[in-house]
């Protein structure tokens, strides 16, 4: 089950990093956090146990190089992400072929290194690993030194980008560099460990606990620094979604009412499916029409509310539960031919004109609206 969530999880991060590049392709940074998640998804895959015996994918030799390779490559780009956005382009292309050649060489190492080693030396994990062998000790040491070098200066270069990042962003690469540097801080201590047992030593269980937990620490933090952003930014989107849904409710009485008056002021928009109703464009859309119908219907009925002639009324319109008795009056005697006057009136209009206010002061009409319905009902009742 566990492997699964974590296969749903990088796969779900990729095919979400790969929507991203196709919307920005000629983004580095971009391109550069899509092949980080794709190198660590393929990582996971070729170690990931596909058998009840706990058999991976691919060789158990082979194997665990490749599996290396691309876990370094993951780090690898994981710092140029940042290394771009701090950088011009040009010196961001320089730094990354710079990096490129030091993970070349780290990669050449390992090879040689696991394909001169015995066999079965590399079958097993690096924590029951014989560590006396040098070729193991060396693809562990090796490896573990370019990912502290690796992480240590994405870490870093995530703290120069958060610099320059407004809030929230910089509010989560601050937090995922310290999951950076966390995990740099395990591979320092992974590495001590290889060269103790490299000369034949014990390491406790304690440490390895310990530094496990740091590990899981550290990938909680970066995750979430990571994720922070986009999140806030959903969950302030889904508020404005509810908000607006909340709202085109409200609206009903009112808009029903106008478009009984004046159904040629609907507006034709496409849409009006059952997945348009819920997605956020098709709800944000059909609020700002609701928004829109409903202050044109009132700038046309009220050619028939000025055409009373009631002095103190047109002031009293001012008040919401007023001017939905003028309202419905209006609806009633346009059929009748009522009088047209020749401008409009100003109605449920905000002060300070803000859209805000605007769209409350409807609302209010609205809600004044589905009152007098009611006590209309329990009236007749």
């Amino acid at each position: 089950m566990a492997v699964f969530l974590v296969f749903a999880a990088l796969a779900t991060a990729v095919a979400w990093r790969v929507f991203q590049l196709v919307k920005d392709p000629r983004n580095p940074s971009q391109r550069s956090a899509c092949l980080c998640l794709a190198c660590a998804f393929a990582s996971y895959l070729v170690a990931a146990p596909v058998g009840p015996g706990f058999e991976t994918v691919a060789d158990p030799g082979w194997g665990k190089l490749v599996q290396n390779v691309l876990l370094l490559a993951a780090a690898y780009f994981v710092m140029c992400v940042y290394l771009y956005a701090v950088s011009d382009e040009r010196t961001g292309r320089r730094r990354a072929r710079i990096e490129g050649a030091a993970l070349a060489v780290v990669v050449g190492v390992i090879s040689v290194a696991a394909l001169t080693a015995p066999r079965s030396a590399l079958t097993s994990s690096v924590g029951t690993s014989d560590m006396t062998v040098p070729q193991v000790a060396a693809f562990y040491l090796t490896a573990g030194l370019y990912l502290l070098y690796a992480l240590t200066s994405a870490s870093y270069w995530t703290r120069q980008h958060a610099r320059q990042s407004p809030r929230p962003v910089s509010t989560g690469m601050w937090v995922a560099a310290a999951g950076l540097l966390g995990m740099a801080v395990v591979c320092a201590m992974n590495a001590v460990f290889v060269i103790v047992r490299w000369q034949g030593g014990a390491i406790p269980k304690a440490l390895t606990v310990g530094v496990a937990l740091v590990l899981m620490a550290s990938l909680v933090l970066l995750t979430f620094g990571f994720t922070y952003a986009g999140v806030r930014a959903r969950l302030a989107a889904l508020r404005v979604w509810r908000e607006h849904r909340r709202i085109h409710r409200q609206l009903e009485p009112l808009w029903r009412l106008l478009r009984q008056a004046y159904p040629h002021s609907v507006l034709k928009l496409p849409g009006g499916t059952w997945r348009d109703r819920w997605r956020a464009g098709g709800v944000h859309r059909r609020y700002h029409r609701r928004v829109v119908e409903c202050r044109d219907g009132l700038v046309q009925i009220s050619t028939r509310l000025q055409g009373r002639g009631h002095e103190g009324a047109i002031v009293d319109l001012g008040r919401p539960e007023v001017l939905a008795q003028h309202l419905r009056a209006a609806v009633a005697a346009l059929a009748n031919g009522a009088p047209v006057s020749d401008r409009a009136v100003p109605l449920a209009v905000p002060e300070n004109g803000d859209r805000d206010t605007d769209v409350q002061q409807l609302v209010a009409l609205s809600q004044a609206l589905r009152s007098e319905a009611g006590n209309e009902r329990e009236a007749a009742c």
